[in-house]
This record gives structure tokens, sequence and C-alpha cells, in this order.
């Protein structure tokens, strides 16, 4: 059977133009991988440049001949015919006016960003209405409506909000957003967080179910892969919001919260023998990681439970407090990585579950031997944020070695962007590590990417 597809097929390539004949409309365009496409713009072709969020259209259809210098950056969308080796291009996206020019290097654009963002989600969520965390919606029905009445609010996705707010008013000064972070932060205080005093520490409720003026208190997850036990990540992300804000204003209560939520993961999550490291989940009534109940969770740590303390609340509380036990244990989590996530023996991947003794485990729900590509780029990217509190080679090399490795196997070389999830291994009869469910491009990957290579440029 011939594979060769031979139909049209509509695409994007992304890269860097090599040569432009204007007297025959066609030019080359070179990608991240040195891959070279002759492109002819349609008689109908049009262009346009990068615009941020609240920005006005800004067309170069006009310029588009005289803007395709050798080495100018862009993308150019159009079709692929199987009888021709030319594509025939539709429209051109500029990454700014000037050849050598990146829109969203310029000095406020993020700025203007997250400005822009954070007024959608003050109006989306709250209305011209009093911002009113009981407004808040994790899901709305297929045609945008909030339910009024009976409704589910999880503690993550609000603190990820907060966090965001609290963002926002730290790179814009806008009082709005303080006023969000602050109500979010006490709103998960008074709905989503359970003091014990037997045990003195805090845990946090996985949501709240909402029925008219009644509020019913889920514990255990309810999600998929961890049900019925408490995920280490969703504990760690319930601080993220929180600690944000307390960078921002200094509430006491808030520091309060999070020291007796750290007390939570050294207590219980913390595995105190030789192995150590944190375990992935605790049985909601013990509080015990090892226990049968778990199932498929009983006695596991993954990249969730041991790396995702630095970048959700960790990192922040530390240059909130300048308290050198969250640099030691900030130094703990990343020493833990660097000795037991590489496994380039194999896989150009880290490996990301584990067994109580870091043994692979390769069978686990969904994951199975699979990577997440995002997960290799946070990675790296705060390995160099801890390099720069206390520098170690190792951490050097590991990021480095992850940044090296990960353009060839986990972004699309041709359109730009970074994949989801890929098998860690190759397939026998093929060259390329094959999609786990699609070729689509979630965007918290791409925000890893970003963070990694800023990061890594900028030491």
């Amino acid at each position: 059977m011939n594979a060769r597809i031979n139909f049209p097929v509509s695409d994007l390539i992304a890269g860097y133009v090599v040569s432009y004949n204007a007297e025959d409309g066609i030019f080359v365009l070179s990608t991240s991988d040195h891959r070279e496409f002759k492109v002819k713009l349609s008689p109908m072709a049009y262009a346009k440049v990068i615009q941020n969020f609240d920005e006005a259209y800004i067309d170069a259809t006009g310029t588009m001949g005289a803007w395709l210098t050798p080495g100018r950056f862009l993308f150019v969308y159009g079709v692929f015919y199987p009888d021709s080796d030319i594509f025939d291009g539709k429209q051109v996206v500029f990454a700014g006016k000037k050849a050598e020019e990146y829109v969203f290097e310029k000095q406020d654009w993020w700025i203007k960003q997250v400005y822009a963002l954070g007024k959608f989600y003050v109006k989306a969520q709250f209305g011209t209405e009093e911002i009113d965390y009981r407004n808040y919606r994790t899901d709305l029905s297929v045609s945008g409506e909030r339910s009024t009445v009976n409704f589910r609010q999880e503690t993550d996705t609000i603190s990820r909000l907060v966090y965001g707010f609290a963002t926002a008013f730290m790179m814009t000064g806008e009082d709005q957003f303080l006023e969000a972070a602050e109500k979010g932060t006490e709103y998960l205080r008074e709905h989503m967080r359970f003091v014990d005093k037997d045990e003195d520490i805090i845990y946090w409720y996985h949501a709240i179910d909402v029925q008219g003026e009644k509020e019913q208190k889920i514990f255990a997850s309810e999600f998929g892969d961890d049900y019925d036990a408490i995920p280490a990540y969703e504990q760690i992300y319930a601080l993220a919001g929180p600690i944000q804000t307390y960078r921002c204003t200094g509430d006491r209560r808030i520091l309060h919260d999070a020291e007796q939520t750290i007390k939570l993961f050294d207590k219980f999550f913390l595995d105190k023998s030789e192995y150590g490291g944190y375990f992935s989940h605790l049985d909601p009534l013990m509080l015990d990681p090892r226990s049968e109940s778990l199932g498929r969770n009983q006695a596991r740590k993954n990249w969730n439970s041991v790396g995702d303390h630095a970048p959700a609340y960790l990192i922040n509380l530390l240059l909130a407090t300048g308290e050198q036990k969250y640099a030691d244990m900030l130094e703990y989590t990343f020493d833990t990585i660097e000795k037991y996530f590489p496994d380039y023996d194999n896989s150009p991947f880290v490996q990301e579950r584990f067994y109580e003794d870091w043994s692979h485990d390769t069978t686990w729900g969904w994951q199975q031997n699979r990577a997440v590509v995002g997960h290799n780029l946070k990675i790296a990217w705060n390995l160099m944020r801890m390099n720069s509190l206390k520098p170690k080679e190792k951490y050097v090399e590991l990021a480095k070695k992850i940044s090296d490795l990960m353009p060839a196997v986990g972004s699309d070389q041709q359109r730009g962007g970074w994949y989801d999830v890929v098998e860690r291994l190759l397939d026998n009869n093929s060259g390329y590590h094959q999609f786990v469910w699609h070729d689509r491009k979630a965007w918290w990957q791409q925000e890893q990417a970003i963070l990694a290579y800023l990061i890594m440029g900028g030491l």
C-alpha cells in the first residue's frame, strides 16, 4: 500500500526567508530543522503582523512582497497539492514590521497582554457587579451560561485564577487585580480550607458543591486518576494563588496556612525512609500513602508530587520570606529530581512515575511508559532558577541536556509549538516518538517551553 498523501492538505509553515523572486512570486522558506519549502503566494493572499490582545489588526498585504527579505521569520498558511512541489500560500503572518523584529519582545508587550487577560477574566467571571467568588464557575454550559442554583467549585482552579490575578497586579499595578486576588484567597480560606487541630496541619478540600444556599465539601479527589484519594498536586496547587497574594499583601494568615500545609507534606507525604522524596497520594481516612485502598496509587511517587512544589508555591514563598527552611526544601526536591528522573540510556525523556524505591512504574493508568513534553521543559527552567539560588553544576548539566534534546523529539519543527504526550520509546518502525492521543498543542506545554528557553537564554 502506498501511504503517500494523494489529496490536497491545508497546513502551516513557520520559518525564515531564504530568498524571494519577485518575478515569479516564489520565495523559499527554511524551517527550524533546516528543511526548505518553495512558497508561491496566491493572487488573493493577504498578510498581517502578529497583534496583541486588544490591539487593532495590523494589515501588511500591501507591503508583503517588499518584506520577504532573507533571514526574516514568518508564518505562512496555505495548501499542499500532491502533484506540485510548491506550497500555495494564502496568508502570511509576520513577527514584526522590521526584518529582525519580534513584536512580543517589546518591553510592554506582556504587561499589556496580562492587563487585557485580567480585565477579561474579571468581566467573564464576575460581570460588572462586585467581585464575589460565589459567582465563579469552574464549568460553563455549552452555550456559555453559568448555573445559578447547583454547581461545583474546584479548589485548584480558583487558586490558579487567584495566582493569575496576583501576578497581574504585580506586573501592572491595577488595583482591581489585587482586589480579585485578595477576595479569591479569602474565599479559598473560608470555603476550601480544613484546619486539623489534632494533627496540627491544614489541608484543602478538592471542591465544594453548592446547591442553593447549601454547601457540601468534597474532601477526596473525584478526578478519575486520583479518585477517592488525596493527591499531592491538589494540595500543592491550593497554595499557588494564596502565596502569590501573600507576596503582594504580607497577610500573615496566608503564611500560617502555608506553614501548616507544608506540615501536611512533611508529616504524611514525605518518605522518611532511605528512599526519600514525596508520595503522590494519601488515603483520605488514615492519611497513609501505603494504604491498600489507594490501588494503583499505593506507595507511588511522580513528577507532580516531587517537582511541582517549586513552581506552584515554594519559590514564591522563599522570595516572600527569605526563610532558609524553604531554600532547603527546594534544594531537596531538585536534588531528588536530578538523581532519579533522568533515564537517558533508554529515552530522551525523563521518567515521571515511580514505585516507592524509585524503580520505574511504566504501567500506571494512562501514562504507561509515556512522556509529557512540558514536564521535561518544566524541569529545565526550574533547575536554572534553583541554580541561581544555589549553583550546582549538575543542575546546569541536566537543564542543558533537556533543552538540547527536546526540540527534535517534542516540538513541531514545521509549524512551531510543542506537543503534548508522546511515547517515551521509539516504535520499531518509526523514527518519531508517536503521539498518545493527538498532535495538538496544549497551552501549558507552550508556557513551559517559553519559560525554559527564555530562562536558559537569559542565564
